[in-house]
C-alpha cells in the first residue's frame, strides 16, 4: 500500500479570481453546474473509449460506461460519479489546480456584467468544473485513472478560498467522484425532481447513461443516451439541436445554422455541423483542439478531425461519424486514403453548402457569419483548390460602393462599368488610409468600383485568386493601367491622354535624381489630383506585403517602386522650372510624398521635414 502523502498547494492566481466570481457574482442559471460536470464526465468517457482501442484492459472489469447522480439530504451532497478515463495526481494539478490552457484571461475579457450571459460563458471557455462553486461551499474529488492500480487514487478537496487539499487515497473503480457539499440555500438541487429536470434539459443528448441513484440505491436513467446524431431528422426537435450545439460547442448562445445529413455510397457517414453565432475565444488558433468530433461507430476517435475538415473551416462545430475509417497503428492519425478524401470532400461540400444557403436566402444571418469567421473563411481561397470558386462566391468585401463589407464579386461583377473588363481592388493597412490613396482619383473620376481589401489576409487571397467568373483580379497599384475604353462619369467628352512626350526632359532629370530608389519615373494615367503615387511592377511584391512580411520579422524582396507623376499638378510644374540642388530637393520631396501616401516609412524623415520648410519659407 502507497503510502498517504497529503499537501496543501495555492491555486493559480486566475483561479482565485474565477474562484470568487463563482462564489459571490453569479446567481442567475445556477443549474448551468449539472450540465458543465455531466459534459466533462462524458468527455471522460469519450477519452476512455479512445484509448482503449490500443488496450482493452483500461476497461478492468467495467466496460459499461455509465454516469451516477445522487443526493443525500441529510448529509447535503449531490454526488456525480463516473467510470471514464479518471486521472492521474499530476493530471489533477494540471487540470484542476492551474487552468492556464483553458483560455481563463480571455474569459475574463468576455464578461459583460450580464449575470445570466456571464453563467453561460463557463462551458464555452473550458473552466467548467469551477462552476460547482456557484452552488457548493467545498467540493472534493477523488479519481484514479483507468491502467493504475486502486492505491493510485487522487483526492482533491477545497472551499474555493484560495487553496486545495491534495491527498493519495485508495479508490477501487476507475473514474471520478466529485461530491458537491450544498450551500444552506441551495437545497433545491438535492431534490429528485429538480436534478432530473435540469438533466432533461441540459444533457439529455449524452450518448452515455445518466442514472438518478435514489435513497433505496435505485437507479434510473434520466436521459435518451443515444448519439443524437444518428437518429432520423424528423425525430430530432430543434430545441434538441440546439441542446446538442450547446453540448458539443461548449458554447452559450444557439447556433446560427446546422446541416444534418447521412452520405450513403463507397463510404457510409454521418454528419451534423453547426455554424456558431459568434466566435470562439481560440478562432486564431490554429492548433487549437476544437471544432468537429470524429467518431467510428460511434467510437470517440479525436476531439479535433482536422483531417476530415480544414483549417479555413475551423470555426464550424458538429460531429462526423463514419462506419468505417482506416487508423494507424496508434489509432490517432488517420491515414490518407481515397475513401477519407471522398469523406472530407463530402464534409466540406455540406458545409459550403449550409454558408451557400445562409447567404442566399439569410443575408442578415450571414452578414453575422462574415463579421465574426470572414477573414478565416478567406484562408479557404489559397487552402481549398478544389473549392477555391466556391470559397470566393462566399467572400465579403467593402468598396468605393459600400463602407458595408456586403459586396461579392457577383455584385460588382454586375455593376460593372461599359468597356471595363477587370476586377479592380486595391489592399491597405486600414478602411481610412484605402479611400485616401491616390490610385483611386482616376476611378473615382470614371465612376470605377474598386474593392477596398484592409485585412491581413488579403494580400494571401489575391495571390491565390487571379479571376472570378471570368474577369481578372487588378490592383490599382500594380503595373500599367489603361481606362481608355472606359468612359469618364462627367460624360462623353474624349479623355486626355498623359504628356508622355511632353514631359520626356522632366521624367529623364527626375529619374536621374532619385535613380537610387526608384526603379522608373513616369507620367501616370491613375492621377487626377495628388501630385505623384508609387506603383508596384507586375511582377514585383507590392509595398503593402513587403511592409506586412518585415512587420512579422520575415524577409521581403528587394525591388524598387516605379514613382508615377501627375504632370498637369502644381509641384510638378515648379519642379519642371528648377534646376540644380534645388531641382533634387524639390524631387526627393515628391517622392517622400508619394512613400507616405502608399503607408510606408521614410528613410529620412529630418530630410523631408527640412525640404518641405525649404518650400514653404520660399
Amino acid at each position: 500500500m502507497t503510502e498517504n502523502v497529503k499537501e496543501t498547494l495555492g491555486f493559480q492566481a486566475e483561479v482565485k479570481q474565477l474562484l470568487q466570481l463563482m462564489i459571490h457574482s453569479l446567481y442567475s442559471h445556477k443549474e448551468i453546474f449539472v450540465r458543465e460536470l455531466c459534459s466533462n464526465a462524458a468527455d471522460a468517457a469519450d477519452k476512455l473509449r479512445f484509448e482503449a482501442l490500443n488496450d482493452g484492459a483500461l476497461y478492468e472489469d467495467a466496460p459499461d460506461l455509465k454516469i451516477w447522480i445522487q443526493s443525500d439530504k441529510a448529509a447535503r451532497t449531490l454526488t456525480i460519479r463516473d467510470n471514464g478515463i479518471g486521472m492521474n495526481r499530476q493530471e489533477v494539478i494540471e487540470h484542476i489546480g492551474t487552468i492556464a490552457k483553458s483560455g481563463t484571461k480571455e474569459f475574463f475579457g468576455k464578461l459583460t456584467g450580464d449575470q445570466q450571459k456571464d453563467a453561460q460563458l463557463i462551458g464555452q471557455f473550458g473552466v467548467g468544473f469551477y462552476s460547482g462553486f456557484i452552488v457548493a461551499d467545498k467540493i472534493t474529488l477523488t479519481t484514479r485513472r483507468a491502467g493504475l492500480t486502486q492505491e493510485h487514487g487522487v483526492r482533491w478537496e477545497s472551499d474555493g478560498a484560495g487553496e486545495y487539499s491534495l491527498e493519495t487515497v485508495e479508490k477501487a473503480g476507475r473514474g471520478t467522484e466529485i461530491v458537491l457539499h450544498m450551500k444552506e440555500d441551495e437545497s433545491e438541487f438535492l431534490e429528485e425532481w429538480r436534478i432530473k429536470a435540469v438533466i432533461r434539459q441540459y444533457s439529455d443528448h449524452i450518448a452515455i447513461p445518466i442514472a438518478f441513484v435514489n435513497e433505496k440505491g435505485e437507479e434510473e436513467t434520466i436521459n435518451k443516451a443515444n448519439a443524437l446524431w444518428a437518429r432520423s431528422k424528423n425525430d430530432i426537435t430543434e430545441e434538441e439541436y440546439k441542446a446538442f450545439y450547446q453540448h458539443v460547442g461548449h458554447d452559450y448562445e444557439d447556433p446560427l445554422a446546422w446541416t444534418h445529413a447521412r452520405v450513403e455510397g463507397r463510404q457510409d457517414y454521418t454528419l451534423l455541423l453547426y455554424v456558431p453565432a459568434h466566435a470562439p475565444f481560440d478562432l486564431w488558433d490554429r492548433e487549437a483542439k476544437t471544432g468537429v468530433k470524429l467518431y467510428v461507430k460511434r467510437v470517440f476517435i479525436m476531439e479535433d478531425a482536422r483531417k476530415l475538415m480544414p483549417a479555413y473551416l475551423r470555426f464550424m462545430r458538429g460531429v462526423i461519424d463514419a462506419a468505417d475509417l482506416p487508423l494507424n497503428v496508434s489509432r490517432e492519425i488517420l491515414q490518407q486514403t481515397k475513401d477519407m478524401e471522398m469523406i472530407r470532400a463530402g464534409c466540406v461540400k455540406k458545409a459550403l453548402d449550409l454558408l451557400d444557403d445562409l447567404a442566399e436566402n439569410r443575408k442578415d444571418d450571414y452578414a453575422k457569419v462574415w463579421e465574426h469567421f470572414g477573414e478565416v473563411l478567406k484562408e479557404g481561397v489559397g487552402e481549398d483548390h478544389a473549392n477555391k470558386e466556391r470559397v470566393a462566391r462566399l467572400l465579403r468585401f467593402r468598396s468605393t460602393a459600400s463602407d458595408e463589407a456586403t459586396v461579392s464579386f457577383a455584385d460588382y461583377i454586375g455593376r460593372m462599368k461599359e468597356g471595363q473588363d477587370k476586377v479592380y481592388y486595391i489592399t491597405a493597412d486600414s478602411l481610412t488610409a484605402a479611400k485616401a490613396s491616390p490610385h483611386l482619383e482616376i476611378f473615382r473620376k470614371k465612376g470605377i468600383e474598386v474593392l477596398l481589401l484592409t485585412d491581413r489576409v488579403d494580400e494571401w487571397v489575391v495571390t491565390h485568386l487571379f479571376e472570378f467568373d471570368g474577369k481578372s483580379l487588378a490592383s490599382v497599384a500594380r503595373g500599367d493601367l489603361d481606362l481608355s475604353a472606359v468612359k469618364s462619369e462627367q460624360g462623353d467628352q474624349e479623355e486626355e491622354a498623359p504628356k508622355t512626350e511632353e514631359a520626356k526632359a522632366l521624367i529623364e532629370r527626375m529619374q536621374e535624381a532619385l535613380k537610387d530608389d526608384v526603379k522608373e519615373v513616369r507620367v501616370s494615367a491613375r492621377l487626377v489630383d495628388s501630385p505623384a503615387c508609387l506603383v508596384a511592377g507586375e511582377q514585383d511584391m507590392s509595398g503593402h506585403l513587403a511592409r506586412m512580411l518585415k512587420a512579422m520579422g520575415q524577409d521581403a524582396p528587394e525591388s524598387k517602386p516605379i514613382l508615377e507623376i501627375n504632370v498637369g499638378h502644381a509641384l510638378v510644374k515648379r519642379l519642371d522650372g528648377e534646376e540644380g540642388e534645388r531641382f533634387g530637393d524639390l524631387a526627393r520631396l515628391v517622392l517622400d510624398q508619394a512613400v507616405l501616401l502608399d503607408g510606408g516609412q521614410l528613410s529620412d524623415p529630418a530630410g523631408f521635414v527640412k525640404r518641405m520648410n525649404a518650400l514653404l519659407g520660399a
